[in-house]
């Protein structure tokens, strides 16, 4: 087996393609790259998808070319079984972190080239456990079927293998892929994750998707995040995972490293589930076969008319400026030029859409990404049929200012995260929208004594670092932290790995406390204090009790309800020793505790 660190020089290769590609199999001559995938929310590492390439500087070095040439010869299914091989022990030799994300063709699992068994076998001699492998299956209808298909998903699923469908939306088939197999992860297509933040329908189309993969317990994955900008929109969204170019390129080495740096981006905020809907005005339009003429003279008869879109039917396909127009005609001999020209000969052509349906935060961030003209031109709104009206910078930067003064005059003065009022007006908007969410009620256990023995100042410091890793473990724009008030939090989540999330509070909050008590206490695993009776006792190490509610929709008709069920689960989880995630789980009728270490 040819290593990557003595490639075959080209000239030793046979000429002929089909010779080439026996050598290729026989030799096992294919190099192997990874690329990380990271939590979009702060750059922890996932994992990493490996990907192949055929020898350099021959005809079939690019995987595209490579796998067709073996199709056309019939030798697609030993090919990928190769590819799998050389993956696997590529990534036991460098010894890569987190989870290995293997691309594989659906046929080449139906044909027995690679079955469940073989698979379990290939990870067993590389010491790889089949729970670090997840297994990529590229967009295609299986020659087989779907039935066919779902019973060797069912096998791999057995040995304790992950599922991901791979490029949702390139082609049309992976819709009825996800629909039958239930992947674990569904991996988007880079198609709509570049200029995300430019596009309003190709945002919308990853809002939809999102609510699937939530209704389906999967969680997507964005390929080809090249632009802080696009990083910033899907962290909006919501989207957990990601890879791409701004992350780090596929490399035969890669960085080894548990989180990878990302750009700034700002926190989340709760949006008060404000939407575009609400800056709409109405404003005239013209059609495409209007004249430059015709808007001239909307604009001169109109002062307050600050733009113009034109429409083809009810899509918007340009966009007019008072500005451009009124110095356009003001010129010599413009009115004569163009006055019988058509109006889109002035217009700009790639103007800002957004549904009218978008939040207000989300558009802030597109505005603020796009070019200037779009705040001072104003942005279109369309809705289901078409054409809605338009907005303006200043209502959006007036509306984002009247959030921002909303949420501070709400916000706990400690931690700065909205109290009371908005995790209220949260959790109402929730069950008003028939959304599934979970609550997660977040209390210190043994705080007041802590804060007798240690003074005030600790207990903020406390309550300021519980606050942190709240903020910190959360998926920006799918999940909510409140403050309630004292040592109480609570957070409303939507993100798909919510337990995951909860589980790293636990155990980073274990570890971080220890600074905040002195050498003595954490050697003796707690401290002596007076309680509340004025009797000396010891009080074990502060720790975290998390009680989990999972709503559905229909469960409840108030805050009030979700509030008291919440209280419940809390009390049950602070009866459970040490830091506890205690899951109640009324569909099941089943209580679930997990704890610090999780499972």
């Amino acid at each position: 087996m040819h290593s990557l660190a003595t490639p075959v020089a080209a000239a030793d290769l046979p000429a002929s393609l089909p010779a080439l590609l026996a050598r290729i199999l026989q030799d096992r001559l294919i190099q192997v790259v990874f690329q990380p995938i990271v939590y979009l929310g702060g750059g922890g590492l996932v994992g990493y998808e490996a990907l192949v390439r055929g020898p350099s500087n021959t005809l079939l070095h690019s995987p595209v070319a490579l796998f067709e040439h073996a199709a056309r010869l019939g030798l697609q299914g030993q090919l990928d079984r190769a590819c799998v091989e050389m993956v696997l022990a590529e990534f036991a030799r460098q010894q890569l972190p987190g989870t290995l994300f293997v691309n594989v063709i659906p046929d080449t699992l139906l044909d027995g080239h690679l079955p469940a068994q073989e698979l379990a076998r290939l990870l067993a001699a590389q010491a790889l456990p089949p729970e670090r492998v997840v297994l990529e299956l590229t967009e295609m209808q299986p020659r087989a079927g779907y039935p066919a298909l779902c019973q060797v998903a069912a096998d791999l699923r057995r040995i304790g293998v992950r599922l991901a469908l791979d490029d949702l939306g390139e082609g049309f088939s992976n819709l009825r892929l996800w629909s039958e197999l239930r992947p674990d992860l569904v991996k988007l297509d880079k198609y709509f994750v570049q200029q995300i933040h430019q596009d309003a329908l190709k945002l919308q189309f990853v809002r939809s998707l999102l609510d699937m993969a939530r209704a389906a317990g999967a969680v997507l994955v964005a390929e080809g995040i090249e632009l802080a900008e696009e990083l910033a929109v899907l962290c909006e969204l919501g989207v957990v995972m990601g890879q791409g170019y701004l992350v780090a390129r596929p490399a035969a080495q890669p960085q080894l490293a548990a989180s990878y740096l990302l750009p700034d981006l700002v926190p989340a905020r709760a949006g008060g589930g404000r939407t575009v809907r609400e800056l709409l005005c109405e404003v005239p339009f013209l059609s495409e076969h209007a004249s430059c003429d015709e808007a001239y003279r909307l604009f001169a008869g109109s002062p307050t008319l600050f733009a113009l879109p034109v429409l083809s039917g009810m899509r918007p396909v340009g966009l007019l400026s008072r500005l451009h127009v009124l110095e356009s005609f003001a010129k010599p001999f413009s009115r004569e030029l163009l006055a019988k020209k058509p109006c889109l000969a002035l217009a700009d052509r790639s103007p800002l859409v957004v549904t009218a349906d978008t939040d207000l935060q989300t558009l802030s961030v597109l505005v603020a990404a796009a070019e200037r003209r779009h705040l001072v031109d104003g942005f279109i709104i369309v809705g289901d049929t078409g054409y809605l009206g338009m907005g303006t910078g200043q209502d959006l930067v007036r509306a984002i200012s009247e959030m921002q003064l909303l949420a501070a005059r709400y916000a706990n003065p400690l931690t700065g995260l909205p109290g009371n009022v908005p995790i209220n007006d949260q959790v109402t908007r929730l069950l008003q929208q028939q959304r599934p969410f979970v609550v997660a009620y977040v209390d210190l256990d043994h705080f007041k004594p802590f804060n007798d023995h240690y003074g005030y100042g600790a207990g903020d410091d406390m309550i300021r670092l519980l606050g942190e890793l709240l903020q910190a473990a959360v998926a920006p724009g799918a999940d909510f932290v409140g403050h309630i008030g004292g040592d109480d939090f609570v957070l409303l989540l939507q993100s798909c790995n919510w337990q995951q999330r909860l589980r790293l509070v636990l155990q980073r909050f274990d570890r971080q406390v220890l600074q905040l008590f002195c050498p003595a206490d954490r050697h003796a695993g707690g401290f002596h204090v007076a309680d509340r009776h004025g009797q000396p006792r010891f009080f074990p190490l502060t720790s975290v009790s998390v009680g989990v509610l999972m709503v559905r929709a229909g469960d409840y008709d108030s805050h009030y309800q979700v509030a008291a069920a919440a209280t419940l689960a809390k009390k049950a989880a602070k009866k459970q020793q040490g830091s506890v995630l205690y899951i109640a789980d009324a569909i099941a009728g089943t209580d679930l505790v997990r704890g610090a270490a999780g499972v």
